[in-house]
């Protein structure tokens, strides 16, 4: 019978609490289900630092003594690294008390609003730039949604939900899970006090991501599907993107869940709702089309550990078709996410690299790339050199 006070035994014990197969735990972070099964059987030693803290984060532990059962460590620590300007941030989102003051026009809220998602997809410090607007913009919209009546305060409240999706954005891969379930959480109640369709599918695919990142993968799934079925992809052009967006997010979490069948099913429909939309289309601000539809696809064969078929949809991806500095940062990160599951360490660093020049900010904050950072910077040659590049641009150290 297994120790259970063995690495293994602890390693089995967390993995199937969070409701993961050995292959979905070896496709997300890069190894064979095969290797999972040694670890748990005691034939392989405790893997190094990087990816102990890797496994930690894909199975939601929050201390490292959970897993090794040696000195406290919290992950977060290593993996997560918290913005400057969050303190300020966090405030705004905590208020309770409605600021006071006259509330901004609908036309003019809804301008404010459009311009901090440029901000967002424009800048490659996308984070310190929204953080300079954020607390006020939250202050307007929340000001604007309480004060005025009628269909403008429906107006109001569905910008409110775009700024607390934004507020999500900046938060996450940040050391405060709780301000992302409340961003999530108050942009979904406002969407639902707005009482407008389009407004909660778009709150139900941000607040999938918090979900599929605690392990609730069936809450994901039904609070996408129960969305998207508000709205009416026959409709126009913008009901279309919302529903498909939603379809995307439904096969990100069947993906993470290791049923491929349902997830290339989803992404199928998400990918047609895509190509119905024009070749060049993506969303103003959710950045939903073809060419997002491509880079999701690379995320969905990883989580599946297929890793051949990942390195080829990695490779075949048009990134520079996303109109978008952090979004192409992050699928550069997703292709080297897929290269690693494949042994490619060379083209995984290149990417990193790539996707640094787009973004600082991803990278920084993206814990798959710190971890990898600190796992390479140990090696000889070349990997080794560059990975020790990127893990000092990003503030990591071993």
């Amino acid at each position: 019978m297994t120790d259970p006070a063995t690495f293994g035994a602890r390693l089995r014990a967390h993995r199937q609490r969070a409701g993961k197969t050995r292959p979905v735990l070896g496709g997300l972070v890069g190894r064979s289900a095969e290797w999972v099964k040694a670890l748990e059987n005691g034939r392989l030693l405790p893997p190094r630092l990087p990816m102990l803290l890797r496994l930690a984060e894909v199975l939601d532990i929050s201390d490292l003594a959970d897993l090794t059962g040696d000195q406290s460590l919290p992950v977060a620590s290593v993996t997560r690294a918290g913005h400057p300007d969050v303190d300020a941030v966090a405030a705004a989102i905590r208020r309770g008390k409605v600021p006071v003051g006259e509330p901004t026009s609908v036309d003019v809220l809804r301008g404010l609003v459009d311009q901090a998602w440029a901000l967002w997809h424009r800048s490659t410090v996308e984070r310190t730039a929204v953080a300079a607007v954020l607390p006020g913009l939250l202050a307007d919209a929340q000001r604007s949604a309480r004060r005025l009546d009628g269909l403008a305060r429906r107006q109001a409240l569905i910008e409110l939900a775009r700024v607390y999706h934004l507020a999500q954005l900046y938060l996450a891969h940040q050391p405060y899970p709780e301000l992302v379930w409340l961003a999530a959480d108050r942009a979904m109640l406002a969407a639902q006090d707005a009482d407008d369709p389009a407004a909660i599918a778009v709150a139900a695919w941000y607040y999938a991501h918090v979900y599929r990142g605690a392990n609730q993968i069936d809450a994901a799934e039904q609070v996408l599907v129960d969305a998207s079925g508000l709205v009416d992809p026959a409709a126009d052009a913008e009901q279309l993107a919302r529903w498909g967006q939603a379809q995307l997010g439904i096969a990100l979490g069947h993906s993470k869940a290791g049923q491929a069948g349902k997830a290339w099913r989803a992404w199928d429909a998400a990918e047609d709702a895509a190509s119905r939309l024009g070749n060049r289309y993506a969303h103003p601000w959710l950045m939903f089309g073809p060419a997002a539809c491509a880079a999701y696809a690379v995320t969905i064969e990883t989580d599946l550990c297929r890793p051949g078929e990942a390195v080829r949809r990695a490779d075949t991806a048009d990134f520079r078709a996303l109109p978008s500095h952090t979004r192409r940062a992050a699928a550069l990160i997703e292709a080297a996410r897929a290269h690693m599951l494949n042994r490619g360490e060379v083209a995984a660093m290149h990417l990193l690299g790539r996707a640094l020049r787009e973004s600082v900010d991803t990278v920084r904050h993206q814990p798959f790339a710190r971890t990898v950072a600190l796992e390479l910077s140990n090696r000889p040659g070349t990997v080794g050199e560059d990975a020790r590049e990127l893990a000092l641009a990003i503030g990591v150290t071993g």
